[in-house]
């Protein structure tokens, strides 16, 4: 019971540092596409989102490192190395003499969600039973998620009072400082060896630890229900760097206001955040497989919402959809992907589902940007939800039945 008691406070602990990781995010979401044009004289929708494919990019890329790392390395400095990174982001962002600059943050920020985001994940997995891996799950997503919202809506009204820079950026700071201070008294959780939970179930047989290549292989073709995770995954990280880059300049496109713009921007992800308190724990109780193919199918429907909806209660009833069809799918791809890895590997699979599924920010800004210059910003938002569409097939048939 003690124990027990103490991997609870322990995973409480967990859940606040990440509800400042998330918040690090936040303060990009309403400011930094209009800062592109207003301060840097970016007209280009693709050049302007290209920041959210730096940041993409160099997540992706050591989402697929940072588990294998933790294995060798254990979690907790892995956890500490990411907020040191990510503490010169807000200075750059305030101070950037020039675009180049911002796409240097965005690189930096990549790596700090990575690092600090995927140990968060992965040392509540080595806390909880699996039983109870969707409510943990479920509740690291809520808190990153509602710090991002909460520091969305808080920068579109500093910005609507004091200007675009540097007064939003100094949220960022504080929340750099704040992750770094509460991860400093984080406990390991790497157990000292890694044999095969007995209350955990496991479609696959235990095999010798594979290296990161072989899981690298499972996720990305070689093994159906991790790779359809990996594609569903991706979808839905394209869809967001879509709505990041594009649905501020089309809500602004509508005379939208500033403070209105941060209102709908930050309802996406609040929702996102809070619905996951409940898509977690329940997909322990009924299932994964249902829950992300709704979800990937509300998603869609949500980015339509945005294409087509002119008004302003259109776009505040798009962003709860989005919100929701993304809360559905978030800790419920992880739980599904834990549940279908040994625990030698469980790390790893996970980080490689993350590299696919934060790709999708990198995909979604620069395909977004480059169809939004050729053909607008409402076509644009159109092929994004047909994507969707057709994903949610993808996954209910390549799943498998659990």
């Amino acid at each position: 019971m003690a124990r027990d008691r103490a991997d609870r406070h322990r995973v409480a602990h967990l859940v606040l540092i990440n509800a400042f990781v998330g918040a690090m995010v936040g303060i990009e979401r309403t400011v930094l596409p209009l800062l592109a044009e207003a301060e840097f004289g970016i007209a280009s929708t693709a050049a302007a989102t290209a920041f959210i494919a730096s940041f993409g990019i160099s997540k992706a890329v050591t989402n697929g490192f940072a588990g294998a790392l933790s294995e060798r390395w254990g979690r907790r400095p892995l956890l500490l190395l990411g907020w040191v990174i990510g503490l010169p982001v807000p200075v750059i962002l305030m101070l950037a003499p020039s675009w180049s600059w911002i796409l240097l943050a965005n690189v930096l920020l990549g790596v700090n969600q990575s690092l600090t985001w995927s140990m968060t994940v992965v040392m509540k997995v080595d806390l909880a039973p699996p039983r109870s891996w969707g409510l943990v799950i479920g509740w690291n997503e809520f808190a990153g998620y509602a710090g991002m919202a909460a520091t969305a809506a808080a920068t579109g009204l500093v910005a609507a009072r004091w200007g675009l820079r540097p007064e939003p950026f100094y949220l960022g700071l504080g929340a750099a400082l704040c992750g770094l201070a509460l991860s400093v008294f984080a406990s390991e959780t790497r157990p000292p060896s890694r044999p095969a939970r007995s209350d955990g179930p496991s479609p696959e047989a235990a095999d010798p630890t594979p290296t990161f290549l072989a899981v690298l292989a499972r996720g990305s073709g070689g093994h159906a229900p991790l790779t359809v995770a990996s594609i569903g995954g991706l979808a839905t990280n394209l869809k967001d760097g879509a709505l990041w880059g594009l649905l501020p300049l089309l809500l602004a496109s509508r005379a939208v206001s500033v403070g209105g713009l941060g209102t709908v921007v930050a309802t996406y992800p609040m929702v996102w955040a809070v619905s996951q308190l409940v898509f977690g724990p329940l997909s322990d109780r009924i299932g994964r497989r249902g829950l992300i193919t709704a979800g990937l199918l509300l998603q869609a429907a949500g980015v339509g919402g945005f294409a087509f909806g002119t008004s302003y209660a259109a776009a505040l009833g798009s962003a709860v959809t989005a919100g929701l069809g993304t809360g559905m799918v978030y800790p419920t791809f992880l739980a599904f992907v834990s549940h279908r890895a040994e625990p030698a590997w469980r790390a790893a699979a996970l980080g490689v589902y993350r590299l696919w599924r934060d790709l999708g920010y990198a995909v979604g800004a620069l395909l977004s940007g480059l169809a939004a210059d050729a053909l607008g910003l409402q076509p644009s938002l159109t092929l994004v939800a047909a994507l969707l569409t057709v994903v949610a097939g993808v996954f209910w048939f390549g799943a498998g039945r659990r």
